[in-house]
């Protein structure tokens, strides 16, 4: 776990912090006594989460942002250096998920996918990368998945987002070791399905309630590791039993392990879940519900 003292004072910017592991991440960071800055497109959330990060210690600013506008990722950089100076730590965490037959999901829904989970994780490393150049360190924090080394059916255009997120992380990695700079760093956090309010926001057009496969983990093994990355980064890792195991395995026998996590979620999916009504999910607006850290999958 991080020292409290290796985070006193850190400017860490944090997307998608008006629930899950965003606002997990945001809260954590500031009982260390970081300074926070929270974004996301729920503006009242988002000022609860910021006055709940300053009642733990730390400082706090919200900047509403939707990440798939590059203007106003570009606005959250700026006011979080013209607050504070600098910007030491950025975790790109907002995402989004639509579920279902890659055809029965509307095509706005998979490009609106595409734009929150790989465009909005592009624009933030961009703007973030260019800071950390001019300040000469940094750390970078993508939050990919494990569905971004291994694919999974329903979940098209997430899969090839995430896949995205992991492809660009390395790229960047890549670059700056080949540059040999070793005051900036680049970490893809890649969990399995954990406890957050992911599925009840996710689009859904199974005709079923969109649900966890499981085992579904407690999200507090996320945001620690999250928190660690900040002052112990490391290039890859997989959070979750289930995500070590199947990105171990899937380098081993990729066909066993792709059919293995075909067959896990279309049960969960299509056998399991309950019917439903098919929606977008808080796709192309916010929802109201889902503000906790935890969904309450995980009973």
């Amino acid at each position: 776990m991080a020292k409290t003292q290796d985070l006193n004072g850190r400017v860490v910017v944090i997307t998608g912090a008006s629930s899950g592991f965003g606002r997990g991440t945001a809260v954590r960071f500031a009982e260390l006594g970081a300074t926070v800055v929270v974004a996301a497109r729920r503006d009242g959330v988002l000022d609860e989460v910021a006055r709940e990060c300053e009642s733990r210690g730390g400082r706090a600013t919200a900047v509403p942002t939707d990440v798939t506008s590059e203007i106003e990722v570009r606005r959250l950089a700026e006011a979080a250096v013209d607050e504070y100076g600098a910007i030491d730590v950025w975790v790109n965490n907002a995402g989004a998920g639509a579920i279902g037959r890659f055809e029965d999901i509307p095509l706005e829904d998979h490009v609106r996918v595409i734009d929150t989970d790989l465009l909005g994780t592009l624009y933030g490393s961009y703007f973030a990368m260019r800071q950390f150049r001019k300040q000469g360190a940094g750390t970078l924090i993508n939050v990919a998945s494990v569905i971004g080394k291994v694919p999974s059916p329903y979940f098209s255009s997430y899969a090839a987002a995430k896949h995205g997120v992991v492809g660009l992380s390395a790229s960047l990695r890549q670059e700056l070791t080949e540059e040999k700079v070793d005051t900036i760093h680049v970490c893809t956090v890649m969990p399995t399905t954990f406890d957050t309010p992911f599925f009840e926001h996710a689009a859904q057009y199974t005709g079923h309630e969109a649900s966890p496969i499981p085992p579904t983990y407690d999200p507090k093994e996320v945001v620690d590791t999250i928190v660690k990355l900040a002052t112990e980064p490391e290039e890859e890792v997989s959070v979750g039993g289930a995500a070590k195991v199947f990105n171990f395995a899937h380098h081993l026998f990729p066909g066993l392990v792709e059919r293995m996590m075909a067959r896990q979620t279309h049960k969960s999916e299509f056998e399991k879940a309950r019917t439903d009504t098919e929606t977008s999910g808080s796709l192309h607006e916010p929802m109201d519900s889902g503000t906790g850290v935890r969904g309450g999958w995980k009973k």
